[in-house]
């Protein structure tokens, strides 16, 4: 019988993937472990291997597609097999309906979604492939701005609603609605009970706008699709941006120690014949060191609970010609910085060479993001979803400082951190700062 090939599921939260590349072509031989396509989740490009030998035949996902993880794809034909024993779509969908026989179809994170959010499956109609119900069909019913006007689950009516012929509208909002011509009945509104404010109508004209734009861009526009990692990049940074209130606190640090230091390490290094220490190795080291005083930066807010990590997961941020992926050091705190330095080497070619499993950037409790190479002096990131805190590096520069009452050139480098106010106050923050100002100036304290 031919031995289905199917969509594999790498994460516990991923619903579908897309297809990047067949390494194979119909027809080809295939051994068991050949590489035989490449697939994109939402995270990295992971190349997936076939798990029988056979030939491979009746490939039903394109290059491009996207396709619901667990979803047969492909077959490998075994000895005596042709295209006719490929069972058609038919028998296979009459094979899993014996299988699992579902009462409402929907993915597993949907399911469980459901259930926390006490909502019944059996009033949502399904986005998915065959009315499947999926994670955004559940964030779109318990969202305050459901995209189909309907109440938040548990809000009272609203009386004042287009219903009753009003608009719930903040007047900063009307203002700008009568400023831009934007139509208030049409428009979901994302305040207290569907209230439409000021933000909902400057976000919609925008919108409204960059699609006239395109309308009437000249046919020499290269146009192209948000989509794969560009696309999750995207809803992830809107999603912080817009449901976690950013502060920043920024600090100079005085470089001196810590570069001559580093000489040091890396001179020992060369002579052990061990990996090169770069200044972001030790400041995964600084980190964590700082990050085991402060539970609350290295936490996780998840609906109503704050989660306190134990150990300080480091996300560095490394920069890819699509787009960006933040490999994680797992427990920074327990390593030297010898080993940490080993561990970004070796994630930061991973990277770049496609080469990323989901164990490598899973986890993360807290990210740095390192734009010194690039020349950058000062900058804010926006925190990861699922995290607290993040740590934005620029460039370290020569100033002129005062030391012991006599001026001096220094190399100062500027550190900005950006932390979710939901969970953290200003004076924990600035605390944490000057704490790692003061280990970053004097790396000798990481020893204590």
């Amino acid at each position: 019988m031919p031995i289905p090939v199917i969509m594999p599921k790498l994460e516990m939260s991923q619903e579908t993937a897309l297809v990047v590349e067949w390494k194979k072509n119909p027809g080809d031989i295939v051994s068991q472990g050949d590489e035989l396509l490449s697939v994109e989740t939402d995270k990295l490009t992971v190349d997936i291997e076939a798990v029988a030998s056979g030939i491979l035949a009746g490939v039903s996902a394109e290059e491009g597609q996207t396709v619901p993880v667990t979803t047969v794809i492909a077959y490998l034909l075994q000895p005596g097999e042709d295209a006719s024993s490929i069972p058609s779509q038919t028998e296979v969908s009459e094979d899993t309906q014996k299988k699992e026989k579902p009462a409402i179809p929907a993915t597993p994170l949907a399911a469980r979604m459901a259930a926390v959010e006490h909502v019944d499956l059996k009033d949502i109609a399904g986005s998915g492939p065959e009315g499947k119900i999926t994670k955004a069909d559940i964030l779109a019913r318990v969202s305050p701005a459901a995209p189909n006007g309907a109440a938040v689950q548990g809000s009272p009516p609203d009386s004042t609603s287009a219903a009753a012929g009003k608009v719930r509208a903040t007047p900063a909002a009307k203002r700008v609605a009568r400023e831009t011509g934007v139509d208030l009945k049409s428009l979901p509104g994302s305040g207290f009970m569907g209230r439409i404010q000021e933000a909902d109508v400057r976000k919609f004209a925008i919108a409204v706008q960059m699609a006239d734009a395109q309308e009437k861009a000249p046919l020499s526009e290269r146009v192209i699709p948000l989509k794969g990692m560009r696309r999750t990049i995207a809803d992830r940074m809107q999603l912080s941006y817009q449901t976690a209130p950013h502060i920043q606190f920024t600090s100079r640090i005085d470089m001196t120690n810590l570069n001559l230091t580093r000489k040091q390490m890396n001179e020992q290094a060369k002579a052990l014949g061990r990996t090169h220490i770069s200044v972001t190795a030790i400041l995964v080291k600084a980190t964590a060191w700082t990050l085991m005083r402060y539970p609350f930066i290295n936490s996780s807010l998840i609906r109503d609970e704050i989660y306190l990590h134990t150990n300080a997961n480091v996300g560095v941020a490394v920069a890819l010609p699509d787009g960006l992926i933040v490999p994680v050091i797992k427990e920074a705190e327990l390593k030297t910085v010898g080993e940490i330095a080993a561990d970004v080497s070796s994630l930061t070619e991973k990277a770049r060479l496609g080469k990323l499993l989901p164990a490598d950037v899973n986890g993360g409790t807290f990210t740095i993001s390192n734009l010194g190479p690039f020349g950058i002096e000062q900058f804010n990131a926006i925190i990861n979803p699922g995290q607290t805190g993040i740590l934005a590096v620029g460039n370290a520069t020569p100033e002129v400082v005062v030391v012991e009452d006599q001026m001096a050139i220094r190399p100062i480098m500027r550190v900005t951190l950006s932390v979710d106010h939901r969970v953290v106050d200003g004076a924990v923050a600035a605390n944490f700062i000057a704490d790692l100002k003061r280990v970053l100036e004097n790396p000798v304290l990481m020893l204590m």
